[in-house]
């Protein structure tokens, strides 16, 4: 495991938030956080994620792995990096956009799903190959990838909860992304944050299991 993944290794989960507007998208980070994911891929489906990241990195510094996620074009690569994003993350592998995001030198996690396209992200150089949707095969597909990707830096998204993160983590998993099932849109529209800090810590508490 390189120096680069190390963060995301020790980190071990990603939540992806989405949120309607940048001061729900703080709060619910800050719920996340405080239920103990320190790990926060802020996407570009909410708006001025840039600022938002660049709070949040403000707030908590190094105490967070702060970065941006469905980075689709290459002046949100180029913003996220200049906000201070530790990891650039796009849901596909395209190869102008991937190389644009490897020159910001952030830690690159871009989306692969079938074993051709697993291929194409690692030859383009990215640190991490997200799954993504890793709920369509689950962690027994994950494995499979294992067979011909012995050594690929592989983080799942999509379909990971509490109850199956040991799963994915067998199946070999570098870190995890979740989504609905941490950073639940209805829960941020609502503003419940006791709820989303009380998901951040059924994961907290699975990953800990996880770990021994």
């Amino acid at each position: 495991m390189s120096e680069r993944l190390a963060r995301a290794r020790t980190t071990g989960i990603l939540a992806v938030l989405r949120a309607p507007s940048p001061e729900l998208a703080l709060e619910a980070s800050e719920a996340i956080i405080r239920g103990g994911v320190s790990g926060i891929e802020v996407t570009f489906s909410t708006p001025d994620a840039p600022a938002v990241i660049r709070e949040l990195i403000a707030r908590h510094g190094d105490a967070a792995y702060i970065g941006a996620g469905t980075v689709t074009t290459a002046e949100q690569a180029t913003q996220a990096a200049d906000a201070g994003a530790a990891f650039l993350v796009s849901p596909g592998t395209l190869p102008d956009l991937t190389r644009t995001m490897l020159d910001t030198g952030r830690v690159v996690m871009t989306g692969a799903m079938t074993p051709t396209e697993v291929m194409g992200a690692l030859e383009l150089g990215v640190d991490v190959v997200k799954i993504f949707p890793a709920s369509l095969g689950g962690p027994s597909y994950l494995g499979a990838l294992r067979g011909p990707f012995p050594d690929a830096p592989l983080m799942p998204t999509g379909g990971v909860k509490p109850d199956n993160l040991a799963d994915w983590f067998a199946a070999g998993a570098v870190a995890v992304g979740a989504g609905g099932d941490l950073a639940n849109g209805t829960a941020i529209a609502n503003a419940d944050w006791a709820e989303i800090e009380e998901r951040a810590a059924r994961f907290a508490a699975a990953l800990a299991a996880t770990r021994g």
